[in-house]
């Protein structure tokens, strides 16, 4: 494993929750502080994806840029609030890559462009090729890496799917397989009928989750009001947790019978055998949104495949990971961001084998 460095956080820290909240806050507020790098002068666009749904994407294209990082976000968000992506933005442009941030389906102005509902993978994952094709046409420059947090991880890892599959084919999307150079997840989503089950059980995760289903109600209603007559309005009062955002909007448009058929179709988890691209899966040990019996079944699912490389974590809580001072001068980092560090660490290397 090339990216061994022990991550160190501060001692406060040392606690998945309190990582994932601190980081959550601290970092929506002064995270243009902790790196010199601007923000790329982006071009706004529309790519197509599958189904010819539309989705809004930010295309910045360096002087000399030599290879192309493709991501999206978590649950929910949008371009302009997600500040962990735009953070990696940042820091990949100033190393020489493209980057292509997108909103992806049913959120942000993807939203207002489409009335189209998420699949969890289902389809994000050939959304995720499909903007490579695309971009590939812009004149970024391949490779491509696919990256994503939280469930953007789930979708990421969708997307190296359908690049392993890409070959079998028989559609011209103007891209070669090895035009696709694998991807970086952190935190990803793997099981969410596990998870779910446990998030509700917990004190703090019962907070969390009605927290998210908000911003899911918000999202099913910025849909409605967009494309009127596409969402029973109904249907959007009654979902008032993250299962039933699923149950009352999500499954019956792709054909599934219970939810609990729609999580096993769309889990990440049972995809890890077939992704073939090098792909590095970040994953914290106290993550306090995921069930931590799935780790074992992680652990050896990578162990199975060579293809994937696991930088398993004692502490780092949910898409947190703060580096403490004595962190940063230990992984020799430029600043207290681990796993986007990680992550574009991995990626040098992977780029001159």
């Amino acid at each position: 494993m090339l990216c061994d460095s022990a991550y160190n956080p501060a001692r406060f820290l040392k606690n998945g929750i309190a990582m994932t909240v601190y980081t959550s806050l601290w970092g929506s507020r002064y995270w243009q502080t902790t790196t010199p790098h601007p923000e790329p002068q982006y071009h706004k666009t529309v790519f197509m994806g599958a189904q010819s749904v539309p989705l809004f994407s930010w295309v910045a294209i360096p002087e000399n840029a030599h290879s192309t990082i493709i991501g999206t976000y978590g649950i929910t968000g949008d371009l302009e609030e997600e500040w962990f992506l735009r953070l990696l933005g940042r820091k990949a442009y100033a190393q020489g890559y493209a980057v292509v941030l997108f909103d992806w389906r049913a959120h942000g102005k993807t939203a207002e462009l489409s009335p189209t509902l998420t699949s969890d993978g289902l389809y994000e994952g050939e959304d995720f090729v499909r903007i490579a094709a695309a971009a590939a046409a812009m004149g970024c420059p391949s490779k491509f890496w696919f990256t994503g947090f939280s469930l953007g991880g789930q979708l990421a890892l969708w997307g190296l799917k359908a690049a392993t599959d890409l070959p079998k084919s028989q559609e011209n999307l103007g891209i070669k397989d090895s035009d696709i150079g694998g991807g970086v997840v952190i935190c990803p989503s793997l099981d969410s009928m596990r998870s779910l089950a446990y998030l509700v059980r917990q004190p703090v995760g019962r907070y969390l989750e009605k927290a998210i289903a908000r911003k899911l109600k918000q999202l099913a209603w910025r849909i409605h009001d967009a494309h009127p007559g596409t969402i029973d309005p109904e249907a959007i009062k009654r979902a008032n947790s993250i299962w039933a955002f699923d149950h009352e909007l999500v499954i019956s448009r792709l054909g599934f019978p219970s939810v609990e058929a729609y999580y096993e179709a769309s889990s990440a988890l049972q995809i890890l055998p077939q992704i073939s691209k090098p792909t590095l899966i970040l994953y914290a040990a106290d993550d306090p949104l995921f069930h931590p019996d799935i780790i074992p079944e992680l652990q050896a699912a990578c162990a199975s495949n060579p293809a994937l490389d696991l930088l398993l974590t004692k502490y780092g809580g949910h898409v947190g990971y703060l580096s403490s001072k004595e962190g940063q001068l230990q992984a020799q980092d430029p600043d207290i961001w681990w796993a986007w560090n990680r992550t574009l660490q991995w990626l040098e290397y992977q780029r001159h084998q």
